[in-house]
């Protein structure tokens, strides 16, 4: 029996937002908010070791941009919660100005940063995993000849199945079963830095 679909939610910032998104804090923020699910200024301010004020005024910008909303039925007028609005964020399509070109190479740059602290956090964990936790854990690369053709078409084989996984999945905000825990893959595909651009240093 096939498993039920759901449908990913995504938006695709404009130049102005996406560099808005740029900042490391909010970028964090925005992820802890499609993972765990609403929160307030002083619940993510002691996560990320920062005061309330500050983490107010990025949950302001970031609400601005359309990245997020308050939650219906606020607990209180003074307490206020936030939940995210999508569950990915779409960047980079061509075609586009050079302001949106500039703007989708500084936020994959910032993504990039968060990405790596991310799994130096989970790699950090990983002794404390129970076992069959740990056998989950992959760290691999794969360096292989190909055509820009042969590429974009392995990049997109990939992204179709790991996109096809998530919408069989629960949503990770809401009660999971018993077992299900939220699991990251993070793809990065690139060609092999130092051969297409001269000078960079690549080994050979």
């Amino acid at each position: 029996m096939k498993a039920p679909t759901r449908e990913i939610t995504r938006i695709v910032p404009d130049a102005t937002a996406l560099k808005a998104l740029t900042h490391p804090v909010r970028l964090r923020m925005l992820g802890m908010l499609r993972i765990d699910g609403p929160a307030n200024a002083t619940r993510l301010a002691e996560r990320l070791g920062l005061n309330s004020g500050a983490t107010s005024y990025h949950l302001r910008q970031l609400a601005q941009h359309g990245f997020i909303e308050e939650v219906p039925d606020q607990p209180s007028r003074r307490d206020r919660w936030w939940q995210a609005r999508h569950e990915s964020t779409s960047f980079f399509e061509p075609g586009g100005t050079e302001e949106q070109f500039d703007s989708s190479v500084a936020f994959a740059q910032a993504a990039l940063t968060e990405q790596v602290n991310l799994m130096q956090r989970a790699q950090d964990e990983f002794v404390q995993l129970p076992s069959e936790w740990q056998a989950t854990t992959q760290i691999s690369d794969f360096t292989m000849a190909l055509t820009a053709e042969q590429a974009n078409a392995l990049k997109n084989k990939l992204l179709e199945l790991l996109w096809q996984a998530m919408r069989e999945a629960p949503d990770p905000r809401g009660e999971l079963p018993p077992g299900v825990e939220a699991y990251t893959v993070m793809l990065h595909a690139f060609p092999y830095p130092g051969r297409l651009v001269a000078g960079q240093g690549g080994d050979k």
